[in-house]
């Protein structure tokens, strides 16, 4: 019995010795790729802050009560839309004052339109003070051929100088009054439409279209000039600002399309277009600044906001490229492991910048080498493999 028992331990143990000679001959079954050469465009990946291209604290340019609040917190306006109505009684009878002023002037020169004045030698006294000079030089001249005929007397020949010279003295007074009025005119129109402009100023208007950031004064509040009433913010469109390394500057652009995603939305991407690069490096962090302009038709993207931005350049450059999951990891180094026969040979790399899936790999492997990715943190320097596609 104890000889049969042995016996029929060694023929069991036969077969088991036997499978795990030919798994060690066979090897680790493992998948392998091959180290591809790419062209790659060169990309940027930087983090840009969101900043409004018009923000404007708005200042009253009159002093007055606040009669009337007509935009409030978060509301969005047009460009010219009355925001707050300051009281506009004492501009209004200003206004009206200077325009009767002007009408006076106007009367007395003999026209209607400041605008389309006729010459200061046809207003109605220079006209009138013409025609009786004109009257007053033939009087003369008559007079001075009937004293040479020995007809009238010195006396009345005098008489009649005397006369021309008064009309010449009218004529004259009465063109200087004409360009006086002319001027005075000028000066009335002035004031009438500086009366206008601070009726104008009782009216808050937006100078751009945007959203109200703040509102600063409440109603019945008496402001004075230069005292800052609201705040308007545009967000169509927004610029991102941002930084590009030195060595990308010159492959990027104005003009120049990029991507970014927002924590808010991180299934959308927004699309803009590079605006402006500093001409100069910053010293400090030795790269460009930059500015581009982001779409924001419906307002979902904020100032102030944090953006992770993508930017293509124009570089292009031929690279060795590997699938990531085929890269060890260990002590600070990654290391893939090179198929050379049916045994693994460790090589430490120098890798480059990730591509989706797959890393640019710029030392350590050659083009077309074959790498092992099936279970890559388990394989080691020198193991036996066996190769399954």
């Amino acid at each position: 019995m104890v000889l049969s028992a042995a016996l029929g331990a060694a023929g069991c143990a036969k077969p088991q010795t036997a499978q795990a000679t030919s798994d060690e001959s066979g090897g680790k079954p493992v998948a392998v790729t091959v180290v591809h050469k790419e062209s790659i465009r060169r990309a940027i990946d930087v983090v840009g802050t969101l900043a409004a291209v018009d923000q404007v604290t708005i200042s009253s340019e009159a002093d007055g009560k606040v009669r009337s609040i007509l935009a409030d917190l978060g509301d969005r306006v047009q460009a010219g839309q009355l925001l707050i109505q300051l009281d506009n009684e004492k501009a209004q009878y200003t206004y009206e004052q200077q325009q009767a002023a002007l009408a006076r002037t106007l009367a007395q020169y003999g026209a209607t339109d400041p605008r389309k004045l006729p010459d200061v030698e046809r207003t109605p006294d220079v006209q009138k003070a013409n025609a009786d000079l004109m009257q007053a030089t033939q009087g003369f001249d008559r007079a001075t051929e009937l004293f040479k005929r020995k007809l009238i007397s010195q006396q009345s020949l005098d008489d009649a100088k005397t006369a021309l010279e008064s009309k010449r003295a009218s004529y004259d007074s009465a063109l200087q009054n004409a360009k006086n009025l002319r001027a005075g005119i000028q000066a009335a129109e002035a004031d009438m439409k500086l009366a206008a402009r601070q009726l104008r100023d009782t009216e808050i208007r937006a100078p751009f279209g945007g959203f109200v950031e703040k509102r600063l004064v409440n109603l019945g509040e008496l402001v004075k000039a230069q005292m800052p009433v609201m705040a308007i913010v545009r967000l169509d469109p927004l610029k991102v600002t941002g930084e590009m390394p030195e060595k990308m500057a010159p492959w990027v652009a104005a003009g120049r399309p990029l991507e970014l995603h927002v924590d808010a939305y991180r299934d959308r991407t927004f699309t803009g277009k590079v605006t402006r690069i500093s001409p100069a490096v910053n010293a400090a962090t030795r790269a460009f600044a930059f500015e581009a302009l982001v779409p924001n038709t419906d307002a979902a993207l904020k100032p102030g906001t944090f953006a992770r931005v993508h930017v293509e350049s124009g570089k292009v450059d031929e690279v060795l490229t590997l699938p990531y999951a085929a890269l060890q990891y260990r002590y600070g180094v990654n290391r893939v492991f090179v198929v050379a026969g049916d045994r693994l040979a460790m090589r430490e790399l120098q890798v480059g910048e990730r591509l989706g899936d797959r890393i640019e790999i710029m030392a350590g492997v050659k083009a077309g080498e074959r790498v092992a990715i099936t279970d890559v943190d388990g394989l080691n320097d020198g193991d036996r493999v066996a190769i399954t596609k």
